[in-house]
């Protein structure tokens, strides 16, 4: 009996000192939305070569599912209770990937999630993916320093920055993520349109 008593005593303790313990606060999670209209057939003359989309390499503050904001100078933080499905380059690889889809010219694509091999691959670094403040303006940024490698040696065969900036009246997170799937639209738009006039002049030859 002494033993129970005393097992029920410590059980009861352990319950006690749980429920002083801090909880998580709930997070709403948002996925990178897109306003462009449902993938069609496309007329326009498929591609002979093959393109991997990878991953692009971003700072610490940026390879996480938080949803960065710069409200002044160069502090790095994030919106409270709110964070985005994925870390940000994984959704700007994976915007690319339906970008691609959509224009139709490019059919024989894969990601770095698989191990198929390429004639060509799409990476480089994520630059911003941020809200920044200009005095009391604030816009969301997209930043890419893009890549087109060869796939065979990894030789890089052309690079450009692409930039989209969407200003938000509104600075609410459903606002905001508003604006980063807008400026993802348009910059998803110009890299695809880049990458296929690249790889139509540097695309290894088939035999």
């Amino acid at each position: 009996m002494k033993l129970t008593h005393f097992a029920l005593l410590a059980g009861f303790s352990l319950l006690g000192a749980c429920s002083i313990l801090p909880q998580a606060d709930p997070s709403d999670v948002y996925r990178l939305p897109s306003a462009q209209a449902p993938a069609s057939a496309s007329s326009a003359a498929a591609q002979p070569w093959s393109l991997r989309l990878n991953k692009l390499q971003a700072s610490e503050a940026l390879n996480r599912p938080t949803i960065a904001v710069i409200p002044q100078g160069d502090v790095i933080s994030s919106y409270k209770g709110s964070r985005w499905s994925d870390p940000a380059p994984v959704l700007v690889r994976n915007r690319l990937l339906d970008g691609f889809v959509r224009d139709g010219r490019v059919t024989l694509l894969s990601t770095d999630d698989s191990n198929f091999a390429a004639d060509l691959e799409l990476g480089g670094s994520l630059q911003a993916f941020q809200t920044e403040y200009q005095g009391r303006q604030a816009s969301a940024v997209v930043r890419v320093d893009a890549l087109l490698v060869r796939g065979y040696d990894q030789k890089i065969l052309a690079s450009r920055r692409f930039e989209e900036r969407q200003p938000l009246s509104d600075v609410q997170v459903p606002a905001v993520v508003a604006g980063f799937g807008q400026a993802s639209d348009r910059l998803t738009a110009k890299v695809v349109a880049w990458a296929v006039d690249q790889g139509q002049k540097l695309a290894p030859r088939k035999p």
